[in-house]
């Protein structure tokens, strides 16, 4: 067997011990929601090093811990997926935020603080609450409010990329639309929950329906639900980004309050909103989606879940 010399830091010269987190987020059940992967020591990482741990751990997203550029703020965040870098995402901010917040906090269980997160998209600003010492709560404000895009005009297309028929796609006044809040997503209304659980992405079909301009993410969304005090049931695909399913999807969730507003037009006000994704695949995830709208427009919004430490690590990278 060849062998190598240990090296400071690391099992060979050139290599650096780099802690990781592993959390579940948009739950508080270890093993169900969102798996997150949080690389902390990243001194020495470029980006195409970053990818390849990324698609080492092969989890929908892997985030890497960065010093500040602002010295008020937290902590840099650097997102990828295992086959790009996102500008922003949603569980991997809750999930940082959680971890962050806890490792900061000492011994102590209970408590609330306030982080800015430096991320693609921009500062995001966060409210963490403790819950124990392996768990806890964030809410991030949604760092852009969500502006429209091309949405797809072919409901046949969208029905067949997704295994259904076009009776399937759409209920009230709901149709496909497309919106970004930092991330593009086209937004799909599913008939129901029996429809729901049919959908099965056709990838030689999939660019017809999702080629540019429209958004290749597919967010599907239906207003039964599987348990009470939900208020929408979900599925996300995005097969270009190397992600068949995801289990919790944060930032469609920010891009989602653009769908709200547009179709169900909610009175001035606040209001909260369940979503639940997830559990076809044994997953299942709560995301909450706070809106505030005044004069018939969203004029703020915010996106939070639970998240629970699993397992910690070091990688010899």
């Amino acid at each position: 067997m060849s062998g190598g010399s240990a090296g400071r830091g690391g099992w060979a010269t050139g290599f650096m011990n780099r802690r990781y987190v592993l959390l579940d987020v948009f739950t508080d059940t270890p093993l169900t929601g969102n798996p997150l992967a949080v690389v902390l020591d990243c001194e020495g990482l470029d980006g195409e090093r970053m990818l390849r741990i990324a698609r080492e751990f092969n989890l929908s997203e892997t985030v890497f811990v960065l010093p500040a550029i602002n010295p008020v703020h937290t902590a840099q965040l650097r997102i990828f997926t295992p086959t790009a870098e996102l500008p922003f995402a949603g569980h991997p901010t809750v999930g940082s935020a959680v971890l962050l917040a806890r490792r900061s906090m000492g011994d102590v269980e209970e408590f609330e603080k306030v982080l800015v997160l430096e991320e693609g998209v921009g500062p995001v600003r966060c409210g963490v609450w403790g819950r124990g010492p392996k768990q806890g709560h964030a809410i991030f404000d949604v760092p852009r409010l969500p502006v429209e895009m091309a949405a797809p005009q072919d409901r046949d297309a969208v029905a067949g990329a997704l295994g259904l028929v076009a009776a399937e796609i759409g209920f009230e006044n709901h149709r496909p639309s497309a919106w970004s809040a930092g991330m593009p997503v086209t937004f799909v209304p599913v008939r129901n929950l029996a429809a729901m659980s049919k959908v099965m992405p056709q990838p030689a079909l999939w660019s017809a329906a999702f080629g540019a301009p429209v958004p290749d993410v597919a967010f599907l969304y239906t207003r039964e639900t599987t348990g009470l005090g939900r208020h929408f049931h979900a599925r996300m695909f995005a097969p270009t980004f190397g992600l068949t399913e995801d289990p919790a999807t944060g930032a469609a969730a920010a891009a989602f309050a653009g769908v709200v507003q547009a179709f169900d037009t909610p009175p001035a006000g606040s209001r909260r909103i369940v979503i639940e994704q997830g559990f076809e695949m044994g997953r299942p995830s709560l995301i909450t989606l706070e809106m505030d709208s005044e004069g018939g427009r969203l004029v703020a919004a915010r996106v939070g879940g639970d998240a629970v430490i699993v397992a910690e690590g070091v990688l010899d990278v």
